[in-house]
């Protein structure tokens, strides 16, 4: 099984640690300027956002990009409205707080020896505390990042320090740096930044005496408090609001929309959960890379400068070769002496073996941002403040499937599911692509994920890299093994890792049935135990046509998008974004939506459509109002509402009547009249979903019927009903207070949009309802039904046959198929002249008769001849589709034909050609 082990540290400046006390430098350690090794250095990148652009940190990312990973690390410069508080400077933290250290022994970053041949040449410890007068023992620091259970003399670093408060490290670092760069005993220096530069490679380069410096790093946000304000963290939360919900705050930055690590749950401390670094002079963070190579973004809350090394990701492996180069005998004893954070070597060397290194001096309110595989480095200059967190853009993943591979060779832990990732981010895309497509809900998240797809779109091209790993190990070992789709859940819990390298299991793993909770991955089954093939089974999570439907998808087939959004609606994980602090300005309004519909990408459509002007039935007349009764076993409640006090008959001023009003109406103690006003009929939609056996859903019906208010449920109120283009869903139904439009309500069932305003409204009467209101009815158990399509006024008799009359060419199968039936449709009685004929015929006939009553469109058959072709163009167009079928096809439609309409075959026959129509047309 494999946990969240405590990661590298995040990312933007890892530390390095040193053995022994802490202590002073020597007194005898002074500043040389005279053997300066600064290094010369092209500047990085530096990038000033407009207040418009610092909006949106992921597209400011993704536009600078192309440039600035070049070269490896950029500096960005906020907007001078940009100025958040920062809660580490209030006193109660300031002077309360204490925060752990450890110690670096500056001089050994890079010249030192092999701790094997260190042993017999200890290097000299003394101690002292942050007051120079009290020894502490060191305590022992672990990572698993750095996995060593040797003791701190085999092994460089992991030391502690003391703890501190916030004004007792200032004070440290204060005169530490004083007492560093004094001249004359009268005389304190104040180093320019280039001069603190050179003297640090100096140090490390050439060192003439030992330099020991604590630094506060790898704090935990999560568990000492974040450097950003937080919504609950003060109670002068509405000034703090636009930076506790800033996407710049590292707090959100990681889970915001179109982010991939926003589809990773758990909060992983240094990767989703941001840290934070005390520094002080010459505290220094060695060269390395990010885990799974993702981008870092590091805030400098407040202090003296930071100086910044990048190299390329293009060049990380000309680094590591020059500094196995360089340092052979390290490397030696030490192979992933890169992993373990401790390690520096001068710019100047680097430059020297053809690597390109670039520079950025990083102030105050600054960011800095580095790229995937980028190495970085650097140090401080004094006194400061940072924090740092990962992000992982879409543009990520290519460099993330390079760094698990990379990972499984050096059977090295992930500290992510990098599959999951892909997956989520993929069905997140195709969940926008339908959005997009069919329902027309286009925002700005939207059209993002729509950019990374499309045949070379990256997202598309991350999935088919991946899908193209797999498929290559799956064959060599499926002819020798069976398949079998793992559980669900497996591995989303606790995610499995192999035995072997530790790759991450989320798409396959293989298992036998000698070693039953033991898995392995597609490379490393034959290591697992010494049983024959058969005896073992690939365990997969998508067979080889689901992952060809999601690539499909993905390139905006529209076929694969319906096919993969129906599979498993649990893939679109938009419950994912309740991580995600920063609101949207579309989530932010007050839809709810149906439960059982797992995909809440249809509360975009509702809002979209939300502000659509009012429209009047153009073929009903003002005073067009119907009514609709709904009828209750109980005859005395409705929603917990006491019908027996007198009927709570809608008024026209919207309040609670007497019974006269149900006396007016004639409504017995069993039925609640509800009057529905159609304001637009709409239009006639093709397919299935656009009808039931009960009713026709046109699009963009809109009605408008008075029932209890959903706010206020003393008194009743209109509500607009309306019928939407939920494309592949079919009808979309919405159920909106009229005089409170963010009171809304959609699903794609009528039932179950009216069933949830009825809830609201017991939800409320449950919330007012008091001894001291004597207006409210007695409040009873939820336990009664509203027939949605009733309240809709698809059941009123003249919005029926309204709405039939737009449907002349009877497109609606199921509701006509339905209509025409009698109560007992296999009985067969004698027509007027004697001969049989079937109910079904004898329905039509009543149902062409009472249209022509009603006056009602409803077609005949010479109507219908009036869009047939001659007989002449009809025998051409049948040959041409017989001479398509074989022998056995002609005579199961020869079969057909002669089997009359009234057989099971020609109705099989009829709606399946009827379908076929809708299709093509």
């Amino acid at each position: 099984m494999k946990g969240h082990p405590s990661r590298q540290a995040p990312k933007g400046e890892n530390h390095i640690e040193s053995s022994g006390s802490p202590r002073r430098r020597k007194e005898s350690a002074i500043w040389s300027p005279g053997e300066a090794r600064r290094p010369i250095l092209q500047e990085a990148p530096v990038y000033y956002p407009n207040d418009e652009e610092f909006k949106d940190p992921l597209g400011y990312i993704a536009s600078i990009r192309h440039n600035a990973q070049q070269y490896g690390i950029c500096r960005i410069v906020p907007p001078a409205s940009w100025s958040p508080l920062c809660p580490l400077r209030e006193k109660n933290v300031w002077e309360c707080a204490k925060f752990s250290t450890r110690i670096q022994q500056v001089d050994l970053l890079q010249n030192r020896e092999p701790m094997k041949k260190k042993k017999t040449r200890k290097r000299k410890k003394r101690s002292h505390s942050k007051t120079g007068s009290t020894r502490r023992q060191p305590r022992s620091l672990g990572s698993e990042s750095n996995t060593n259970s040797d003791s701190s003399d085999d092994k460089f670093g992991f030391q502690s320090g003391s703890d501190f408060t916030f004004a007792e490290f200032q004070t440290f670092a204060k005169d530490f740096k004083e007492l560093y760069f004094r001249m004359k005993d009268t005389e304190v220096w104040k180093p320019s930044i280039e001069e603190i530069e050179g003297e640090y490679w100096r140090i490390v380069e050439n060192p003439t005496d030992e330099v020991e410096v604590l630094y506060g790093a790898d704090l935990e946000t999560g568990v000492f408090g974040s450097g950003f304000p937080l919504e609950s963290s003060s109670p002068k939360a509405s000034t703090l609001d636009q930076y506790a919900t800033s996407g710049w705050n590292l707090n959100n930055l990681s889970r915001l929309p179109c982010s991939v690590l926003c589809f990773e749950e758990s909060n992983i401390s240094g990767v989703l959960v941001p840290w934070l670094y005390i520094g002080m002079c010459f505290s220094s963070f060695c060269w390395h890379v990010e885990d799974h190579h993702l981008y870092s973004l590091n805030y400098m809350h407040w202090g003296e400068p930071k100086i910044w090394y990048g190299v390329p990701g293009s060049h990380a492996a000309a680094l590591e070769d020059a500094m196995r180069k360089h340092l052979p005998d390290l490397f030696e004893e030490q192979p992933d002496l890169l992993h373990e954070l401790v390690t520096q070597l001068s710019p100047s060397v680097l430059k020297s073996e053809g690597v390109p290194v670039y520079r950025a001096v990083q102030s105050a309110g600054e960011f800095v941002l580095t790229f995937p595989r980028a190495y970085h480095s650097g140090f401080n200059c004094g006194f400061n403040c940072a924090e740092a967190v990962n992000l992982g853009p879409v543009d990520w993943l290519e460099h993330g499937l390079t760094a698990v591979e990379l990972y499984s060779k050096q059977c090295r832990k992930t500290s992510l599911s990098h599959d999951k990732l892909l997956i989520g981010a993929a069905s997140e895309a195709i969940r926008a692509l339908w959005e997009l497509s069919a329902v027309k809900n286009i925002n700005s998240i939207n059209l993002r994920w729509r950019s990374f797809c499309g045949k070379d779109g990256m997202l598309t091209r991350a999935i088919k890299g991946r899908i193209e790993i797999e498929e290559e190990r799956l064959e060599r070992l499926l002819p020798l093994v069976q398949l079998q789709t793992m559980d669900k859940d497996f591995g989303l819990k606790d995610e499995q890792e192999c035995f072997s390298c530790f790759y991450d299991l989320h798409l396959s793993a293989v298992k036998c049935q000698c070693t039953p909770g033991q898995f392995s991955c597609l490379k490393h089954s034959n290591l697992m135990c010494s049983c024959e093939p058969e005896n073992k089974t690939v365990l997969v999570r998508y067979n080889r046509d689901e992952l060809n439907t999601l690539v499909q998808a993905l390139e905006g087939k529209l076929v694969a998008i319906e096919q993969w959004t129906s599979k498993d609606p649990d893939n679109f994980s938009l419950n994912r974004r309740q991580h995600n602090s920063v609101k949207q300005d579309s989530e932010r309004d007050g839809l709810e939506m149906d439960p059982s519909m797992k995909n809440d990408s249809l509360s975009g459509l509702l809002r979209e459509q939300n502000h659509n002007p009012k429209k009047q039935c153009s073929s009903c007349s003002d005073d067009a109002t119907t009514s609709y009764a709904s009828s209750h076993s109980s005859g005395k409640k409705l929603f917990g509402v006491d019908l027996s006090r007198g009927s709570p008959a809608v008024l026209q001023n919207g309040t609670f009547d007497s019974e006269k009003d149900l006396l007016s109406t004639k409504v017995s103690e069993q039925t609640l009249l509800y009057h529905v006003d159609p304001l637009s009929l709409g239009s006639i939609a093709s397919g299935k979903l656009w009808c039931s056996k009960q009713a026709i859903f046109p699009i963009g019906f809109r009605s408008r019927v008075k029932f209890f208010d959903a706010s206020s449920p003393e008194i009743t109120s209109s509500y607009i009903c309306e019928i939407l283009n939920g494309g592949l869903i079919g009808p979309l139904f919405k159920v909106s207070l009229e005089e409170c439009p963010d009171t809304k309500f959609g699903s794609s069932s009528a039932q179950k949009c009216w069933e949830m305003v009825s809830h609201r409204v017991f939800e409320e009467l449950a919330t007012k309802l008091n001894p001291g209101r004597q207006d409210l009815p007695p409040l009873q158990p939820d336990t009664e039904s509203i027939n949605g399509l009733g309240m809709f006024g698809l059941l009123s008799p003249q919005i029926v046959q309204s709405i039939e009359a737009l449907d002349t060419n009877r497109q609606c199968l199921e509701y006509w198929n339905n209509k025409l039936k009698l109560k007992d449709e296999c009985v067969t009685v004698k027509g007027p002249s004697g001969s049989s004929e079937s109910t079904v015929d004898m329905a039509r006939s009543a149902v062409m008769e009472r249209g022509q009553c009603s006056g009602t469109k409803v077609a005949t058959e010479e109507e219908h001849a009036n869009y047939s072709s001659s007989n002449t163009e009809l025998q051409l167009v049948l040959r041409r589709l017989l001479n398509k079928a074989d022998p056995e096809e002609l005579r199961i439609m020869h079969k057909i034909l002669c089997s009359g309409s009234t057989s099971p075959e020609w109705r099989i026959a009829f709606a399946t050609l009827s379908q076929e129509i809708q299709r093509k047309v």
